[in-house]
């Protein structure tokens, strides 16, 4: 039997990955460094180790059933679906607006100045509906890997350039804060929310498991290896953004949590570990780690609504390459995404923290929901303790954002 390729044996874990190194990554885990230096380290890993049942489960599940997350709710009863379905409808606005939001704001900085941020969105999201009206997973597959090399070459090379300098030295009368103070809590649902990834992709990431072993019969044995390499990369990167971010930033004046006025402060803070050459390549760099993150929130969840209301409906909730209906939800998604831009349109840097708040609230809902399914995996019987410690961490931290943030 032939060894099978880097591209035969990666493909879901990557994509999954590419999902979560956007606004996590680039945004929240960077400010981390740069608002509190080293000190949420140990909260980053442990985010991303209390979350990993719940999207290993999704591999699991699709893999030996030959079934999605989705229809493994619809076996439990309809109420599963509903659920789920009033929940993804509004993160598939909110995410993929904030996605948008962000891919716009770096794509005006490499184009010549005038275009208006709409229009600017605009042209994101025709693009987001061009690529993905046809051959959906395969482009997800080739350019999440792309996306993936490119961006830990680009950051691993940054992160020893800034430690072969020098850190600025402080500002004027600060004072080392501490982000575990209730002041704090705001940011602290920021950061977890969309760590490592909006936890209702892990059923998307179930539909492209289950997408890739009808095209590679050898994937079931390989998934884990794909699912815990992707995941692995994704909290190494994490803690690379944040060390970055507290060896340039730590001690300075970084603007509150936001997606405008910070991405252009991500951007000169890699020139300013590198060069000034390199703002043009890190600008477009950090464009296709965005864009790319957003797309596949496109097709991930525009898949698992088209899903979702055909399971409701009781028709065959098999998602082909060239659905129509399909094409229908991935533009119904990019317009009310649109739609919801305008209402942040004189608060664009509310827009990132809104969405990175609703997923951290809705992110018990999800771990609940697959956890329901955890007991027809055997593999899964050892996370279990780990499971339900997450979905009660989820749970106290919400409680705690709404009774005091």
């Amino acid at each position: 039997m032939n060894k099978p390729s880097f591209f035969q044996t990666f493909g879901p874990g990557i994509i999954m990955a590419s999902s979560a190194v956007g606004g996590s990554h680039i945004i929240a885990s960077t400010q981390a460094g740069a608002y509190y230096g080293w000190q949420l380290a140990g909260l980053i890993v442990l985010v991303n180790v209390l979350k990993y049942p719940f999207f290993s489960i999704a591999f699991d599940y699709a893999a030996l059933h030959g079934k999605t997350l989705l229809e493994g709710y619809a076996e439990r009863g309809r109420a599963y679906l509903w659920l789920f379905l009033a929940f993804n409808l509004f993160a598939t606005v909110v995410n993929i607006a904030g996605g948008t939001l962000l891919s716009a704001l770096l794509l005006g900085m490499v184009l010549p100045q005038g275009i208006s941020l709409n229009v600017l969105n605009l042209i994101v999201l025709a693009s987001f509906v061009v690529l993905l009206f046809s051959h959906q997973y395969r482009r997800l597959d080739q350019v999440s890997k792309i996306i993936m090399l490119l961006l830990s070459a680009v950051t691993a090379a940054a992160l020893l350039m800034a430690f072969g300098k020098p850190p600025p030295p402080p500002a004027a009368g600060f004072t080392d804060p501490s982000p575990w103070t209730l002041a704090a809590v705001p940011f602290l649902a920021a950061l977890m929310g969309w760590m490592p990834a909006p936890m209702e992709l892990s059923v998307a990431g179930s539909m492209w498991v289950k997408e890739k072993k009808r095209r590679h019969a050898g994937y079931r044995e390989r998934r884990m290896v794909d699912f815990n390499t992707g995941y692995a990369v994704t909290i190494i990167l994490a803690l690379m953004f944040m060390m970055l971010g507290a060896r340039v930033q730590y001690g300075q004046n970084v603007p509150p949590l936001s997606g405008g006025k910070f991405i252009g402060q991500f951007v000169d803070m890699y020139t300013a570990a590198i060069g000034g050459f390199m703002y043009v390549p890190m600008v477009l760099a950090a464009f296709a780690c965005i864009y790319g993150t957003t797309i596949v929130a496109v097709d991930g969840y525009s898949r698992c609504n088209r899903q979702a209301v055909d399971l409701l409906r009781g028709r065959p909730s098999e998602v082909s390459e060239s659905d129509g209906v399909l094409r229908v939800w991935i533009i119904a998604a990019a317009v009310a995404a649109f739609v919801l831009i305008q209402f942040f349109s004189g608060a664009v840097g509310k827009m990132i923290p809104f969405a990175m708040t609703a997923s951290f609230l809705s992110s018990p809902v999800f771990a609940w929901l697959n956890l329901g399914l955890a007991g027809s995996l055997p593999k899964q019987s050892g996370l279990l303790p780990l499971a339900w410690l997450g979905l009660v961490y989820l749970v106290a931290m919400a409680a705690v954002y709404l009774l005091w943030a």
